[in-house]
């Protein structure tokens, strides 16, 4: 038998719904032609294209855990919590991503006041043609217009440049609470993981406070491997997660061909002494 730590699952991906650029149905075929054996779509605090995406999975024959990546304010740095296995027609959910939805657009013509400042125009009506959702304009779209427009290269450019805490289109939002994310996920019969945790910028004892806050709350997984670790935040994570008695969870972060790192399916299998995600939510798969 298999062990089911080597299962290539890419539980964490994107598409036009939120921040991406393909469409469920593009990406769902882009993850069988890599490999992908169980998959999930974690649209950013959007569930609207769940169903889509179990169809595609299905008409590809992969199986489909429902997913969406909700952002959090944490110790004043946005975290992001995804949510696997959930019941994606929760009334409460749904409201409660709505709300976490509501105050992107004032937030996006701050941004575009303050590029604007610094000599940059029409910014907020150039990330809008990005944009799949109007109600979840963010900063990867602006960062596609600062490309388009030659500003920037690369979208990874425009975020060391502006974008980021004390450069021009920086403008923060108050999200939800960890508490409350981890209540939505886990009252629709779903599991809360902490996303790519290595990219938050927490001293030792702020990541610990995390940690333990998570999973008080009833959080009861990581990202362990995921596009934006290294392999020592492979190693470290795995260590995290054993020591707060956490399963592990493995996704890519893939938002587009042409701007992730990291491809749908092609990442290192979870460390074999722990648990897999997916072994929490085996009645969930579909």
């Amino acid at each position: 038998m298999i062990p089911k730590n080597i299962l290539n699952a890419d539980l964490h991906c994107h598409s036009v719904v939120s921040d991406g650029t393909m469409t469920p149905e593009a990406l769902a075929e882009r993850a069988k032609t890599n490999g992908v054996e169980l998959w999930a779509l974690t649209d950013h605090d959007e569930i609207g294209g769940q169903h889509r995406a179990a169809a595609a999975a299905r008409a590809q024959g992969m199986h489909y855990l429902t997913g969406t990546e909700i952002s959090v304010t944490f110790a004043g740095e946005t975290v992001h919590i995804v949510g696997l296995g959930f019941d994606p027609d929760d009334a409460a959910m749904q409201q409660g991503l709505r709300n976490t939805r509501g105050g992107r657009e004032q937030r996006a013509m701050e941004m575009a006041y303050s590029l604007a400042k610094a000599g940059i125009r029409g910014a907020y009506e150039g990330a809008l043609k990005f944009v799949g959702n109007p109600d979840l304009i963010s900063r990867t779209h602006f960062a596609r217009f600062l490309v388009e427009t030659g500003v920037c290269k690369e979208t990874s450019e425009v975020f060391r440049k502006y974008l980021t805490e004390g450069k021009p289109g920086y403008v923060p939002h108050r999200w939800a609470s960890l508490q409350d994310a981890v209540a939505w996920i886990t009252s629709a019969n779903g599991v809360a993981v902490i996303a790519h945790p290595g990219r938050y910028k927490f001293t030792p004892n702020e990541e610990y406070a995390l940690f333990t806050e998570f999973v008080s709350h009833g959080g009861q997984a990581v990202e362990v491997v995921t596009g934006s670790h290294s392999t020592q935040e492979y190693v470290k994570y795995a260590e995290t997660a054993k020591e707060f008695g956490l399963a592990a969870s493995r996704g890519s972060d893939f938002h587009s061909p042409d701007e992730s790192h990291t491809d749908l399916g092609t990442l290192p299998f979870l460390p074999g002494h722990l648990t897999p995600v997916w072994e929490l939510l085996e009645d969930r798969i579909r």
